[in-house]
């Protein structure tokens, strides 16, 4: 239904969408997930022209949406887009924001459109709501009928640009909900949202879009289940990670200890796995054998809470998990005290140890 070949959009010198290709067909739900300012509403924005693509094409059903010949009015209003602030004008009531849109750019009558538009506001629960003012009601309300004046206009797609990030927690389910209702309906639907759990129940397709490109995308089973990028996989687990590099024996092991401390406070990990985690690095540092080119990495997930500590030095490959390599193996014993599990590799020229670390 739309098809969107090597779109590229820039700012002046910034580059927000970069070389993106991508087929929408007919009946998908396609979510966009991935970090704030890497795209994502641009690229809904471009959909539609609400921002001019620097380059690259957008096709629906055939129809160019940049050809100069191109009613482009026209074939907007086979898309609805439901924007994070509403958008709704606040000296109509909720029944006039509904029918405004079918009579004057539809040509329809007063007495078709009002009906129209009583039908869609029970679809979203708000019959009682008609003839309140946008100022009367609650966020969730204001975009539940934000998405019923969209589909007044009978589109065959709808847009939603983080619907929910302007929510309330607690209003935030009773505009999924509707959306979940209109997914049963079959129209084809373009979501951003950070919404994960939603993404995962309500997708057909999920893009995970990173530096201005699809970075991965595939069903959410693949997405959120075995991501196959590194990036992806970070954003689905919500890693946060330290890094830290030594290229000396005679490293500052303080600043080091007071860098690693600073992030542990940061994500506030509690004071015992700060302090297991402090004395690993000291252990696992102790046991090197190269210190010119060195670097202590730390990952955490916020998803599952799960710590990976990984050592990675240059030189010739030395297992320190083999009996006899370790002059003093008190410090592995140490080590392995504290992990749940350990693993080495020797991979392009690098000693891995990678440690699991105890909650």
């Amino acid at each position: 239904m739309i098809t969107v070949r090597n779109l590229s959009k820039h700012f002046g010198d910034l580059v927000v969408l970069r070389d993106v290709t991508i087929d929408i067909r007919k009946g998908e739900i396609i979510t966009i997930i991935g970090p704030s300012g890497t795209g994502k509403s641009t690229f809904l924005r471009c959909l539609n022209l609400l921002e001019i693509p620097t380059g690259g094409s957008i096709t629906i059903d055939g129809i160019s949406l940049l050809a100069k010949k191109t009613n482009v009015p026209k074939l907007r209003q086979r898309m609805g887009m439901v924007f994070q602030s509403f958008n709704l004008y606040s000296h109509l009531s909720v029944l006039e924001n509904l029918t405004i849109g079918p009579i004057k750019l539809q040509g329809k009558g007063r007495r078709e459109a009002s009906k129209k538009a009583l039908e869609l506001l029970k679809l979203v629960g708000l019959t009682e709501k008609a003839y309140s003012f946008p100022d009367e009601l609650s966020g969730g309300q204001k975009q539940r009928v934000a998405i019923a004046r969209c589909m007044a206009m009978e589109p065959e797609i709808l847009l939603f640009d983080e619907p929910t990030s302007a929510l309330d927690p607690t209003m935030v389910s009773e505009v999924l909900a509707v959306i979940r209702r209109l997914a049963r309906e079959g129209i084809t639907m373009v979501i951003v949202t950070h919404e994960m759990e939603f993404a995962r129940n309500i997708s057909s397709r999920v893009l995970y879009m990173d530096e201005g490109i699809i970075y991965e995308e595939g069903p959410p089973e693949q997405i959120f289940e075995k991501p196959q990028k590194e990036k992806t996989r970070a954003f689905i687990h919500r890693i946060r990670s330290w890094h830290y590099a030594i290229t000396s024996r005679d490293y500052d092991l303080y600043h080091l200890q007071a860098d690693l401390e600073a992030f542990c406070d940061k994500h506030m990990l509690p004071r015992k796995i700060k302090e297991i985690i402090v004395h690993l690095a000291e252990e696992v540092l102790g046991i090197q054998s190269d210190y010119s080119d060195l670097s202590l990495n730390l990952h955490f997930s916020e998803k599952d809470g799960n710590l990976q500590m990984v050592c990675e030095s240059e030189g010739a490959p030395v297992n320190p998990l083999e009996e006899g390599v370790l002059e003093d193996e008190i410090g592995l014993r140490l080590i392995r005290a504290r992990s749940e599990s350990m693993h080495y590799t020797y991979k392009n020229g690098k000693n891995i140890l990678a440690l699991k670390i105890k909650g």
